[in-house]
């Protein structure tokens, strides 16, 4: 059986440590701001999460860019080169072209490395949710799974990756088109937070509201105590705001036994869409 590498991108949010332990091989997406570029590495060398949300705090707005098809095929090439097949997990396409550049990269690398395997998954995650999905997989893999069985696996579960967020401020979701200019206004005037998901298609969707920042945080414990299956580890992402995590990560310890909480930032190319103080809920559930 040939060595094979899961490879994923930024977009993950795993903490560096966490991916290097795993086996796991991040590609970064990129930031502009103050027209200045940025590399998302998840150590954070050419921005820290702490800087990018001091940024943001003082009205900095960055825009972001995908992955592109010839950053893959440098990457793609040297591990295929190595005589190693590849697993890429994917950035959901439905808030990315990053997916489709891959899709591309890799077929035009099977004609040049016709006995390898590249498989390409359409996580449809975000942020953690992508992470614990890449998680999840890493462990297949240590189990002793062939690349097409943890491929298989991949596809199997990404639709039980359950995502739960609430966000701080609206007004990203604002630029960003999830809510329109008066819901905006009217949520910032009246302290309503939303509560939203990613879906299927892997795009955000609001579900509810809550008023008031604890009540959000609590509905996110809620909405996975609904259709959680696995509490045993669960991922909690967020944007610059511990001890709300805490809130969150304490309630979900008392109402559901949870023994391992994983908890790291929501990355720049990400944060630059929720805003700070985003927090982000992820577990394995009976559906999303």
């Amino acid at each position: 059986m040939r060595d094979y590498v899961i490879l994923t991108d930024s977009c993950c949010d795993l903490t560096a440590q966490m991916a290097d332990e795993l086996g796991i091989v991040s590609i970064p997406l990129t930031l502009l701001m103050n027209d200045k570029e940025y590399h998302n590495y998840l150590d954070g060398r050419e921005i820290t999460p702490k800087d990018f949300y001091a940024h943001i705090r003082s009205g900095n707005m960055p825009t972001t860019s995908a992955i592109n098809v010839g950053t893959f095929e440098e990457v793609l090439r040297s591990i295929l080169a190595d005589g190693k097949d590849i697993l890429y997990l994917a950035f959901s396409s439905a808030l990315s072209t990053t997916h489709q550049s891959a899709c591309i990269a890799a077929e035009g690398l099977r004609t040049e490395f016709p006995d390898a395997k590249i498989h390409v998954v359409d996580t449809l995650a975000a942020s953690m949710g992508q992470g614990l999905l890449v998680y999840l997989c890493a462990q297949q893999q240590k189990s002793g799974k062939t690349v097409d069985e943890v491929r298989d696996y991949a596809e199997k579960t990404k639709l039980n990756i359950c995502h739960w967020f609430t966000v701080d401020d609206l007004n990203h979701l604002k630029r960003g088109g999830r809510v329109n200019s008066a819901t905006a206004l009217l949520g910032t005037m009246l302290a309503i937070k939303p509560v939203l998901h990613v879906d299927n298609g892997g795009h955000l969707t609001s579900v509810s509201k809550a008023r008031g920042r604890k009540a959000s945080l609590l509905a996110l414990a809620d909405e996975m105590g609904k259709t959680v299956t696995d509490a045993e580890t669960i991922f909690i992402s967020h944007g610059d705001c511990e001890e709300d995590v805490n809130l969150l990560a304490n309630e979900l310890r008392s109402r559901f036994g949870v023994k391992n909480v994983v908890i790291n930032y929501v990355g720049p190319v990400i944060g630059a869409h929720t805003g700070a103080g985003v927090v982000a809920l992820f577990f394995v559930g009976s559906k999303r």
